[in-house]
């Protein structure tokens, strides 16, 4: 792979994506529907912004659309780190293993790569539970009218988490560093509970399809 997946149209990103090639992967595209959900974020905000009728909520549009600007690079940039992450795994598995000192050497890589391969997508989880902080924040306190937006963003951002915490614990036993995996597989669990609990009060709110009070009142 030699272009970032961010330069890519969505087609030609899709036909990667089916071809028999082991990259781009589950991963990448979790962190690709990661992108969806932050652009569909600052899309919200800035429909909201600076409309009279959602003014007492500047705030959030304002820091919405900040979050949204930093995440979607950062997402489209760990796709990209997640496909290499993976094929330098699949390279150490195709390593020699005739003599002992080779069977060590590949062991080794696999280790190196397998963690590498689990650390990378759980940088993705992390960014999208506070993804989905940022959805349930904006819920209720932007424009109705994209009430249905509101809700996809919810949906892709718990969608993209499960994705990259799949893709963490099934990384993890090639690692063979038993402290290591459990304390990964720990903050995967938080994680995954608080991406959970964001998601679902974001689309409860979507649905109340009422306004609420500010931030910090």
């Amino acid at each position: 792979m030699t272009d970032s997946f961010g330069d890519l149209t969505v087609r030609d990103f899709l036909g990667r994506l089916s071809s028999p090639e082991p990259v781009p992967g589950g991963g990448s595209a979790s962190a690709i529907a990661g992108s969806f959900a932050a652009s569909l974020v600052g899309m919200v905000a800035r429909l909201s912004l600076d409309r009279p009728r959602y003014a007492a909520y500047t705030a959030t549009h304002r820091r919405a659309i900040a979050f949204s600007d930093g995440a979607v690079p950062r997402l489209l940039e760990l796709a990209d780190r997640d496909s290499g992450a993976y094929a330098a795994f699949a390279a150490a598995l195709k390593l020699p293993r005739e003599t002992a000192e080779q069977q060590a050497e590949r062991s080794a890589a696999i280790r190196d790569a397998a963690r590498h391969a689990a650390e990378v997508p759980l940088e993705v989880l992390r960014l999208c539970v506070a993804l989905a902080d940022e959805v349930a924040a904006i819920a209720g306190r932007s424009n109705l009218n994209t009430s249905s937006d509101v809700n996809v963003a919810a949906l892709l951002s718990e969608a993209a988490g499960r994705g990259a915490a799949a893709n963490v614990l099934t990384n993890l036993p090639s690692v063979g560093d038993d402290a290591f995996a459990g304390r990964a597989t720990d903050e995967v669990m938080r994680l995954l509970g608080a991406l959970e609990a964001s998601a679902a009060h974001a689309r409860e709110q979507v649905g109340t399809a009422r306004l609420r009070e500010p931030e910090g009142e």
